[in-house]
């Protein structure tokens, strides 16, 4: 596939991402955010592992747990915390300096190198997004703040991690690995800190279904596939799709007002991702220009 194509199927990943905050408060039991992390992760991987019948050699185990953790379980967890303690805005703009804090890890762990062009890409999207999605009566929590900038800072280092520990299987099989260590680490902190779910409707059924098949499984395995083929950078700008189709859904689905300034966002946000693709493209000579992925069988 050429590279515009792989841009274009991971980006998927994170609009249908976008749709996590609809299902949540639509569709999912309010206050058992661990729980219900970990029952969106564990099925998913286990899933996928029965399918796959691929499973981590014992050397591999400890990158898994802790890609497992910063992917999945470290990353929710934060992300929660600054969900509940910020307005949606300032949590998703905090989210968005990951993309800044990837060009800083590549650097460092994969010899990338540094553009100014994509530093300015990402500094951008981040007003977009601030300006999208902060209204002005937004308050500022310090342990909020703490726990979004953690997240942004977990998901950036399981992104460049993931990149520079490939195993020689394929995306669906890393996807599995992940998602089952996320779900084992996520299963007992909810069983320590969380009363048991009420019962199950049939609408937080679906919604779990919907978060854990094709918000885990299937988005997961393409986004990885789009870390092992493009650069960490063009990666991490992709993910400023998710707070884009967010305020798309609650404008269609909820009717929620879209003012011009919110507007404007959504077309800095959209043009700081065109832009950070193209800064971010690998050039003769760079450590990180991508491998042709391999697919040999571990078992």
């Amino acid at each position: 596939m050429t590279r515009t194509t792989d841009i274009f199927l991971t980006a998927l990943a994170p609009a249908i991402w976008g749709s996590t905050y609809l299902v949540t408060t639509e569709a999912l039991p309010a206050g058992y955010p661990v729980t219900l992390a970990a029952l969106r992760a564990l099925p998913a991987g286990l899933l996928l592992l029965a399918v796959t019948r691929c499973f981590p050699p014992r050397a591999w185990l400890g990158r898994v747990f802790l890609l497992g953790s910063l992917n999945f379980a470290l990353f929710w967890v934060l992300l929660f915390v600054a969900a509940y303690r910020l307005p949606g805005g300032v949590a998703a703009t905090l989210g968005s300096v990951q993309a800044m804090i990837v060009i800083v890890m590549a650097r460092g762990w994969l010899g990338t190198p540094i553009r100014a062009g994509a530093v300015a890409a990402a500094a951008t999207g981040v007003i977009g997004v601030a300006q999208l999605l902060i209204g002005p009566e937004a308050r500022l929590d310090p342990i909020g703040i703490a726990a979004g900038l953690g997240g942004a800072a977990s998901m950036a280092a399981g992104t460049v991690l993931s990149r520079k520990w490939q195993p020689p299987v394929p995306a669906l099989s890393f996807t599995a690995w992940q998602l089952t260590a996320g779900g084992l680490i996520l299963l007992p902190i909810a069983l320590l800190i969380e009363p048991p779910l009420p019962p199950l409707t049939t609408t937080n059924l679906l919604g779990l279904s919907w978060l854990g098949l094709i918000g885990a499984a299937v988005t997961y395995a393409i986004w990885f596939r789009g870390v092992a083929r493009l650069e960490p950078g063009a990666v991490s700008m992709l993910g400023m799709m998710s707070p884009v189709t967010a305020v798309i859904l609650g404008w269609v689905w909820l009717e929620q007002a879209l003012s011009p300034m919110q507007f404007a966002g959504a077309v800095i946000v959209l043009g700081s991702v065109w832009a950070g693709q193209r800064a971010n493209r690998p050039r003769a000579g760079d450590a990180s220009v991508r491998p042709a992925p391999t697919r040999a069988k571990a078992a």
